[in-house]
């Protein structure tokens, strides 16, 4: 049975016997810690611990007006001090995501914490370096430069300078954001442009539309029981917190900077890359190169999905890290 529980302004979920290995599941943008409701199953029947926390700007945690209150350094604050409340000295730390960059900050600042590291869909010293960072790594053959200065993270840089228009087109219909973001990973999409990448020359999001188009809800990735608590959660909070996410990364990259040992991690870590994702694409291009530099102790596994693989193939990335826990940590 899964519980909701709280320390300070952060709430989360945890399940499983109190006493079992733990395992933190940390989100991403834009979810929320029922996302992970089949990791959480899946790992608390075989004897783990499992906490999924919502994280700063979502779901029943405190939502701060200061955007740089979402900056990493704070967010792995909020891992450290969780940590402490459950009363552990480490972890497996999973993310996806957002969540990713948190578990890779934390695991590059506190590895004592850390029994090991998992990420899905996006690989170390990534995401967590922001945009320029990035842009070393993209495949120019799918983006040529003079078409597409910021490859397929223009998105990201819309953000910077239009984040309040683009909050409040979402915030103008939570469930059909939510609905055009969590879409199954198509193979035709490969080595194509993706929509990301056209964000600023269309004039915003969808072509510069003043409303977020109507799809049918993919069930492949969400059900309609995760989606109608999702979308309550987006209606009750907005998407300001979740926005400001991307609004940190002068400043993530002066904390990934200071990281000790260089940002080399010893600690055991899994990557678990999408075969399909056309943002964090580590099939197509060079993104993981940086990951495999730093990563000691590295493990990693190529599914057959869209960015959102742990709803698109639950059973696979469950089996995945499970053996990886077996083998590895």
């Amino acid at each position: 049975m899964v519980n909701r529980n709280s320390v300070g302004s952060l709430s989360y979920l945890d399940a499983g016997p109190s006493d079992g290995p733990l395992i933190v599941f940390v989100h991403g943008w834009p979810a929320s810690a029922r996302t992970w409701q089949a990791q959480l199953d899946y790992f608390a029947a075989r004897g783990f611990r499992v906490v999924a926390p919502d994280m700063r700007g979502y779901g029943d945690s405190a939502i701060p007006v200061d955007p740089t209150a979402y900056a990493q350094r704070h967010l792995v604050g909020d891992m450290v001090a969780l940590l402490a409340h459950l009363g552990r000295d480490r972890a497996i730390w999973v993310g996806h995501d957002w969540g990713s960059a948190t578990v890779w900050s934390l695991a590059a600042h506190h590895p004592g914490v850390c029994s090991g590291v998992v990420s899905l869909s996006v690989p170390y010293r990534t995401l967590e370096r922001g945009i320029d960072n990035m842009l070393r790594y993209v495949n120019r053959d799918i983006y040529p430069e003079n078409r597409y200065p910021d490859a397929q993270f223009d998105y990201m840089r819309y953000y910077e300078k239009h984040s309040d228009h683009v909050t409040a087109l979402f915030d103008a219909d939570p469930g059909r954001t939510l609905k055009v973001f969590y879409r199954s990973g198509n193979p035709d999409d490969a080595g194509k442009p993706g929509v990301t990448s056209t964000v600023t020359r269309g004039g915003g999001w969808f072509g510069g539309a003043g409303a977020v188009p109507d799809l049918p809800l993919d069930e492949r990735v969400l059900d309609a029981e995760l989606f109608d608590e999702m979308h309550a959660s987006f209606v009750r909070n907005g998407f300001s917190g979740a926005s400001a996410y991307y609004l940190n990364h002068a400043d993530n990259l002066a904390y990934s900077d200071a990281s000790p040992a260089d940002g080399n991690l010893e600690v055991a870590a899994l990557f678990i890359g999408a075969r399909y994702d056309t943002v964090a694409d580590t099939a197509q291009s060079a993104l993981a190169h940086p990951m495999r530099e730093h990563c000691r102790n590295l493990t990693e596994v190529m599914l057959d999905a869209g960015h959102w693989v742990g709803l698109e193939r639950p059973r696979e990335v469950n089996a995945a890290i499970e053996q990886w826990i077996s083998t590895s940590t």
